[in-house]
């Protein structure tokens, strides 16, 4: 039986004395852990949470939020974890989309929260899950797990939702991803499987609970009885400090967020050699990046995951023995890796033939963590779920050893003068330049080719390079039509999303003003 409560059971059974979270000043172990979520399930029962009714979360990481993950469906509920980086009005959609009808919220949302009360009727409970006393009008979370006796878990499992994630709504209105007992199951199971080890661990969280980059790794670090340390944010600093501290032994890190750490002036200060493993993805990692990674960072082992929500978080990986940087396998450290276990993954035509080897065509996905779907959105998802594969909407090819090569998103492809240019590639040329922080390149109007290769350039701080020595860098390794045609130098980072994607769609949005885009 496929139940998501038994992660927390079975480390409670195996670790009692392991220390389950470190937040805030406190320490708790399993076993504490274990006596307090059956009671604050208790008091969600009391607000008529059961038989699959919603509870929603807008709050900063912390070690209630790991509770919270596993009361929700202990009191026969399912969860819904809110962008921390959304507006009001976005908030309010995802709220109407799943009826919620209790929000826990933190000291960093209260404002916001009780707007939310005042224009949705059918929140009727807020309570308070942040540091100190309750705001009036909220109940204390503290108090609703001391003032209620354990409840019997409501046992959800198999096909019964658990988790909806909300994508970011860049495009349109946010989707609510729907996960299953038994998708996410699998996939926690498939991720240990794929790890170094599973003995010991200390995860040090960076990214939201609302995203399923710190959600998978909030139940898989349960199920093995491993410890949580989460940050209320990414800043180089605390994460280097948390390693430090706590000699955490796994993370998951962005490409931007591993950049931002060995660019750090204080980097050399910390000792980071307790972790183990480190997984990146969500964008790709410049070989020019992981390569300095690799040497800066000696003891980590790196692991690189494609994926995306709705295929349970990941669905290929790039092991640490295939970080080879020299030698005829060395192209493997451009791909994402080989399907991971219960993944099957190919590449499809327009026609919807497979791609023969090396051939481009859109990434596709089937396993048995897929989501269930889209909440309240059929059209949506039988737009990407077709005869049990996902479509991702990633273009890419496979070789003949099973090895994925991501292109780019389709959306992000440029089409000039006819050709089609990717931006990761012409980034990946950028970022070897050594005057290079940050790249970003997108499609923007002309008159000439329909669409013209445009760069928006970070440099390194002292660091300086002109239009024509990128033009002449970017020369020596892509094809002439591939490389920009115009720059824009900037000196803030480039805007990301909160698992650190660049939000291309920013940059590119503005130029299309008045303009249509053939690429949607």
């Amino acid at each position: 039986m496929f139940q998501g409560t038994r992660f927390l059971t079975q480390a409670v059974a195996c670790r009692p004395d392991g220390v389950a979270t470190v937040c805030a000043g406190r320490r708790q172990t399993w076993r504490e852990v274990g006596q307090r979520v059956p009671r604050l399930a208790a008091a969600l029962r009391s607000f008529g949470i059961e038989g699959g009714a919603f509870v929603a979360a807008l709050a900063m990481n912390s070690d209630r939020y790991v509770e919270l993950f596993f009361a929700v469906p202990w009191a026969g509920g399912a969860f819904a974890p809110l962008n921390i980086r959304w507006s009001v009005a976005e908030n309010e959609y995802a709220l109407t989309d799943s009826k919620s009808s209790v929000l826990f919220v933190d000291e960093h949302f209260v404002g916001q929260a009780r707007e939310l009360r005042d224009r949705l009727p059918w929140v009727k409970v807020l309570v308070y899950m942040g540091e100190g006393a309750a705001p009036e009008g909220m109940l204390s979370y503290e108090d609703l797990v001391a003032g209620h006796e354990p409840l019997p878990d409501a046992n959800r499992s198999g096909e019964d939702l658990w988790v909806i994630f909300y994508t970011g709504g860049t495009t349109g209105h946010p989707k609510g991803v729907m996960m299953s007992h038994r998708g996410l199951f699998v996939a926690t199971v498939g991720y240990l499987a794929w790890l170094p080890d599973v003995e010991e661990l200390r995860f040090v969280y960076v990214a939201g609970y609302f995203h399923f980059a710190g959600a998978s790794a909030l139940l898989y670090i349960t199920l093995a009885g491993g410890t949580h340390i989460p940050l209320p944010k990414f800043d180089p600093v605390l994460v280097m400090e948390a390693i430090s501290q706590h000699k955490a032994t796994n993370a998951v890190l962005v490409p931007t967020m591993i950049n931002m750490l060995l660019a750090h002036p204080d980097f050399d200060k910390y000792d980071l050699s307790s972790l183990r493993t480190c997984v990146y993805g969500g964008s790709p990692m410049p070989e020019a990046l992981i390569t300095q990674a690799m040497k800066k960072l000696p003891s980590w082992r790196f692991f690189q995951v494609f994926g995306m929500t709705e295929t349970g978080g990941f669905a290929s990986v790039l092991r640490w023995r295939d970080h080879i940087t020299s030698g005829p396998k060395a192209k493997r450290l451009r791909s994402a890796g080989q399907p991971a276990f219960g993944n099957e993954i190919k590449i499809v035509l327009p026609d919807g033939s497979t791609a023969p080897p090396d051939t481009l065509g859109e990434i596709v996905v089937r396993s048995d963590m897929l989501m269930n779907g889209y909440l309240n959105n059929p059209q949506a998802t039988a737009a990407v779920l077709k005869d049990g594969w996902m479509h991702t909407g990633d273009a890419g090819t496979m070789d003949e050893d099973g090895f994925i090569y991501v292109a780019d998103r389709i959306k992000d492809m440029i089409v000039t003068g006819g050709e089609n240019v990717y931006s990761v590639e012409v980034e990946r040329v950028l970022f070897m330049h050594p005057a290079v922080r940050e790249a970003a390149v997108i499609g923007i109007p002309s008159a000439q080719w329909g669409e013209g290769v445009h760069a928006v350039v970070v440099l390194k701080e002292g660091a300086s390079v002109t239009e024509a020595e990128l033009t002449a860098h970017c020369r020596q390794h892509i094809g002439g039509y591939k490389i920009p045609r115009s720059y824009e130098f900037r000196s803030d980072p480039l805007p990301v999303t909160p698992v650190g994607k660049v939000r291309k769609n920013v940059l590119r949005d503005p130029y299309w003003e008045g303009h249509a885009r053939k690429i949607s």
